[in-house]
């Protein structure tokens, strides 16, 4: 059984920055490429950034890109999104996902597992 736990959201304004990350228990994390996606309320989930099993390689959506990093560290099961200059349309539910053996994609038909999400609030 694979569980992702993320944590780390919480309230913060405009400008300022957080640290999501997602553990993932059970599985072999390093054959994982993970992925994060969000869902603003009202809205669908979008994608928001992945990278690839090794770390090489992460792609981000236009929306993100500049102020998130997704990276990963293989030795502690964990996938991180840091967010920089957050901005109040960031607010949503971030989820973290799993994808076996692939190379990290922004389609969530490619993820295997799912967590259960962390609220991200941005004030302005």
């Amino acid at each position: 059984q694979v569980q992702l736990v993320e944590s780390g959201g919480g309230l913060v304004q405009a400008g300022g920055s957080l640290r999501l990350s997602c553990a993932v228990h059970g599985g072999t994390f390093s054959t994982y490429a993970m992925g994060w996606f969000r869902q603003a309320s009202g809205k669908e989930r979008e994608f928001v950034a992945t990278i690839s099993w090794r770390g090489r390689s992460t792609y981000y959506a236009d929306s993100v890109k500049g102020r998130f990093t997704i990276s990963r560290d293989n030795a502690k099961n964990t996938v991180y999104l840091q967010m920089n200059s957050l901005k109040p349309e960031d607010t949503a539910v971030y989820y973290c996902a799993a994808e076996s053996y692939g190379l990290g994609s922004e389609a969530e038909r490619k993820y295997h597992y799912w967590g259960q999400g962390t609220q991200v609030t941005v004030s302005s």
